[in-house]
């Protein structure tokens, strides 16, 4: 919930898929002017895959676009974050 939060898709309607099907992500396009926050983006949810196994490719391939991200790879990092909150209660818990 905190990352959407951050992210400011808290109202934002629920998607079923983590990546469209139709989208190719590539190097080509200009890159954001500010990347910061895609980097962050992509962190938060590198760090979210250890319990949400069903976004790991798609957050694998977000992340190769780290050095020089372009306005398609930040809205594929959205589409994500609007797959989570479809599925909130997912995951795996691991207990101490």
């Amino acid at each position: 919930m905190d990352i959407l939060k951050d992210s400011g898709l808290l109202n934002s309607r629920p998607v079923y898929l983590p990546m469209d099907p139709n989208t190719s992500l590539t190097s080509e396009g200009s890159p954001l002017e500010d990347p910061a926050p895609y980097r962050r983006l992509v962190g938060k949810l590198i760090y979210l895959t250890v319990t949400r196994l069903d976004i790991t490719y798609t957050v694998h391939l977000l992340s190769q676009f780290m050095q020089c991200p372009t306005q398609a790879h930040y809205n594929a990092a959205l589409r994500v974050l609007r797959y989570i909150k479809q599925a909130l209660g997912q995951g795996i818990l691991l207990s101490s």
